[in-house]
């Protein structure tokens, strides 16, 4: 009979070589091996190692990691810096009183009867009057020092509109939306809000008259009356919010610091009118 004949191997199954066999059955030779590695992959294949990349393993640690450090950035959005809050808060308090105190931005507002009283005051501050009238008084005036003080005013005026323009476009924030643009001889500048020139012009021109005019008590205490009006009728029109007016009485008398250290001496001006030929 022959050695491997069907019975023969029957036999070594069952006294346990089949673990053995079944091994080598599974497994492949080392010549099977080569020949798979040698053989060209197939177009399946190669559309799978071009979607998962040579270093998919590597690429599953990577993303493994990332992932596992996504919650620390995560947190890191979640928790922004006190400076941050501090500003969004002061930001929403600031919307939320303009809006409150925006009585008389229209006619159906609950002051809106005490609108052309507001628009008169805010015409009031506008820099058209007030150079106009610097101009007039300067043209007008007999007295070198009159002549001097006038003349330094013109200067501060001029210089306040340059500042703020140049601030509001810079700055670009938008008027309130309760606010209704009827205002008194605008400008491109003029649909920013931040800072208001009213208020930058009612603190330099209070600080300029109570520091060179000689004015008694009652005056004194009705050009401080007409400051916190024309920066609170600013709020009620609804043509700025409380910060841009805070903001501008703070500019405004900053800028008076300035004019006093730039101030023109009475020689300066005689120079001056020379040369305009006045």
């Amino acid at each position: 009979m022959p050695a491997h004949s069907p019975k023969s191997r029957n036999r070594e199954l069952k006294s346990g070589g089949g673990g053995r066999l079944e091994f080598l059955v599974l497994s492949k030779p080392p010549a099977a091996l080569q020949r798979a590695a040698s053989e060209p992959p197939s177009p399946r294949h190669r559309a799978v190692q071009q979607v998962e990349g040579p270093g998919s393993g590597l690429g599953l640690r990577r993303d493994s990691a990332s992932s596992s450090s996504q919650p620390d950035d995560d947190c890191m959005k979640l928790n922004p810096s006190l400076l941050g809050i501090a500003l969004r808060s002061l930001l929403a308090i600031d919307l939320w009183l303009s809006k409150r105190l925006g009585v008389c931005a229209t006619e159906d507002s609950p002051w809106g009867s005490a609108r052309p009283i507001m628009k008169l005051i805010e015409v009031s501050g506008h820099g058209i009057p007030w150079i106009g009238g610097t101009l007039y008084c300067l043209c007008k005036s007999d007295s070198t020092a009159g002549q001097e003080v006038l003349l330094n005013l013109l200067l501060a005026l001029i210089l306040d509109l340059v500042l703020v323009g140049i601030v509001k476009s810079l700055v670009r924030r938008r008027r309130p939306t309760h606010n209704k643009m009827d205002m008194f001889a605008t400008f491109s500048v003029d649909r920013y809000s931040f800072p208001s020139g009213h208020a930058t012009r009612a603190a330099l021109g209070g600080r300029f008259f109570l520091n060179h005019l000689v004015l008694a008590v009652p005056l004194r205490v009705l050009v401080m009356l007409w400051v916190c009006i024309v920066g609170l009728s600013r709020v009620m029109l609804g043509r700025h919010n409380v910060t841009d007016v805070v903001c501008g009485f703070s500019m405004g008398y900053l800028q008076y610091s300035l004019v006093e250290y730039m101030w023109l001496s009475s020689s300066n001006l005689q120079t001056f009118l020379r040369l305009l030929g006045i």
